[in-house]
């Protein structure tokens, strides 16, 4: 795992409120939604390489009953 460092971040109020609202809508914290924005514009804009993609999940037929 990457290790985290802090860092105090000055922010205009109206978009800490629309971030703080868009966190409870998506069940995270401000710090996460926040990494989370930066980390897929960093993507988008090809500043950090995508992530792997996730493995597939196998549902057995036992699974379905």
């Amino acid at each position: 795992m990457t290790a985290k460092k802090a860092y105090p971040l000055r922010i205009n109020a109206e978009v800490l409120d629309a971030i703080q609202h868009w966190a409870d809508d998506e069940l995270r914290s401000l710090n996460a939604q926040i990494e989370y924005v930066l980390r897929e514009s960093l993507r988008k804009h090809g500043r950090i390489k995508p992530s792997p993609p996730a493995p597939a999940q196998h549902i057995d037929d036992e699974d379905l009953t």
